[in-house]
């Protein structure tokens, strides 16, 4: 039997690195899904190293989800990311990883933070990668910060659970669809699962996922308003099921709601074993991503109203208005309090 040292207070870890030519689209504004993949980069670090603080088995600590997070400002080619990572709370089996992201300006030296992101890991043992290992605890700062941490955890394990029930739809094709339709710019990606895609374990890092659903997303909003386009914000991303090694990928993107200023995209990643085909497809990862128009001045344009054809999309539509009204009245609350 393994004895768990004592409590360890919030464990930290900052990573950084220079924007290159290859992080961004062609007019220099970095990828979206450039900074997921660094952000996960330094929950899974952070994550893994905690989980290893205790004697036992050793693992590895896989996302599970990622919170809605918000892209406060663009970042470009020659600026320095900092990404910082601090676990925030620990359940049994699993461990939240807050990350903040700052541009730096390194001809100015002028910092701004362009992201928040939080992450919920659970670790899996290197040994056996059916067996969730428990996890250290951590010390809080006060009672009152422990029970904000185990509200987060209950709400993100209620709406990971609703997520999954409603995954069962597919993205169907539609043929010669017109100009501003869901189907004109819906958008599909494959990807064979190779070995620098995966963890130690042989499953696929978030990270790489969700670079791979912020392409497709950012193909179809380019497909949709033929603008140069960054992403605001991505909502939760729930991973449902491990992609291992060897696993073809579809990740593919269909245009939902779109406002005055923004495009909110769904974004769905199916997982095709090879090897043990006999599993057959399964649904891995969904999210909704929104992304912003811009002009060559990077000045917000406005977006062109997407056409709806049949129920389903009109229900789409109308889902999204709600959630783009809800995520419009918290930005405002958050704006409010700190006025």
């Amino acid at each position: 039997m393994s004895s768990a040292k004592s409590p360890s207070t919030s464990p930290s870890i900052q990573i950084c690195r220079i924007m290159r030519p290859d992080d961004a689209n062609i007019v220099g504004n970095v990828h979206g899904g450039t900074i997921l993949k660094m952000i996960e980069e330094a929950g899974c670090i952070i994550g893994t190293r905690h989980c290893n603080t205790q004697s036992g088995d050793r693992c590895v600590a896989a996302l599970a989800r990622v919170e809605r997070t918000d892209f406060l400002h663009p970042m470009f080619i020659g600026e320095v990311a900092h990404v910082s990572a601090e676990i925030s709370y620990t359940s049994k089996h699993s461990v939240e990883v807050q990350v903040n992201v700052l541009s730096e300006n390194i001809l100015t030296g002028a910092k701004k933070v362009t992201n928040k992101a939080a992450l919920w890991y659970v670790p899996f043992s290197i040994k056996n990668m059916d067996k969730i290992i428990d996890v250290p605890p951590i010390e809080y700062s006060s009672p009152e910060v422990e029970e904000e941490g185990k509200k987060r955890y209950e709400s993100q394990k209620m709406e990971r659970f609703e997520t999954k029930e409603r995954n069962g739809e597919l993205i169907n094709p539609v043929s010669i669809p017109e100009p501003y339709t869901v189907g004109f710019s819906q958008s599909s990606l494959i990807h064979l699962v190779g070995p620098s895609d995966c963890t130690l374990l042989g499953f696929v890092h978030g990270g790489v996922t969700m670079k791979l659903m912020d392409e497709v997303a950012g193909i179809v909003a380019v497909r949709h308003c033929k603008t140069n386009i960054v992403t605001a914000s991505v909502d939760a991303i729930n991973f449902h099921r491990k992609i291992m090694k060897g696993c073809v990928i579809t990740v593919s993107g269909r245009m939902t709601f779109t406002s005055n200023k923004s495009m909110e995209i769904e974004v769905f990643v199916d997982a095709d074993p090879l090897v043990e085909a006999e599993q057959g497809k399964f649904r891995a990862v969904t999210a909704f991503f929104t992304y912003i128009s811009l002009d060559k001045e990077n000045r917000p344009l406005p977006v062109p109203t997407l056409k709806l054809e049949g129920e389903d999309e009109q229900k789409r539509f109308e889902e999204g208005k709600v959630r783009y009204l809800q995520n419009k009245a918290k930005r405002l609350a958050e704006k409010e309090r700190q006025q």
